[in-house]
């Protein structure tokens, strides 16, 4: 039996999972410490209740899933998958320097802003990373990949959560901990990506 850890040793595979988990810890980190800050702090930024924001938050983040899932298929078959990983890295980026402005500022559309756009990068990210696998991957270790994939995701999701609801619970220094933190996370993911061997398109 093929063992699955052995890919974590292999340059096909580990700079593809650094960077989808480091893209699901960010997208957690930022999206935990930001309800949480409207959850405790909402009065000083809008008159829109906690509970509505909260909502608002869930849905802007899931919004780009449904109307930009289907083009990035299409995108992602036409398109090298590793040139289109380093663009939305390189889009993190910038998505995570207007977050740290907005939290910086308390500037609620920023940060809003940022939550939809965080969402459009996962959005386009999610196709990828379920068909960049079977191009570095041999048939017998697909599942195992597959595995530590989703094994990662889910434990990108915890952690991020954990993560970004101390640093905002830090104090006011909390925002700016989060805006330098969710900066330097996207900067490692995007430093990842650039690692990732081409994907040259199959359609």
């Amino acid at each position: 039996m093929h063992n699955q850890f052995e890919l974590l040793k292999t340059r096909r595979f580990l700079p593809f999972f650094c960077t989808q988990f480091l893209g699901a810890f960010n997208d957690n980190v930022f999206k935990q410490s930001l309800i949480i800050l409207l959850a405790f702090n909402a009065a000083g930024m809008t008159t829109l209740s906690p509970v509505i924001l909260t909502n608002l938050c869930a849905g802007l983040f899931i919004l780009p899933f449904f109307l930009f899932s289907a083009t990035a298929g299409q995108v992602a078959a036409k398109y090298d998958k590793t040139t289109i990983i380093r663009l939305v890295k390189g889009a993190e980026i910038l998505i995570m320097v207007l977050a740290g402005i907005g939290f910086h500022l308390q500037q609620l559309w920023m940060l809003l802003t940022a939550l939809f756009l965080m969402g459009t990068h996962s959005s386009v990210f999610g196709p990828i990373k379920y068909a960049i696998l079977p191009q570095h991957l041999t048939k017998d270790e697909l599942v195992g990949g597959n595995a530590l994939v989703e094994t990662g995701t889910s434990l990108a999701i915890l952690l991020g959560s954990m993560l970004g609801g101390y640093l905002i619970s830090l104090g006011p220094e909390g925002r700016d901990v989060v805006s330098w933190t969710v900066l330097g996370i996207a900067l490692a993911g995007f430093y990842a990506g650039w690692q990732i061997p081409d994907s040259p398109a199959v359609n």
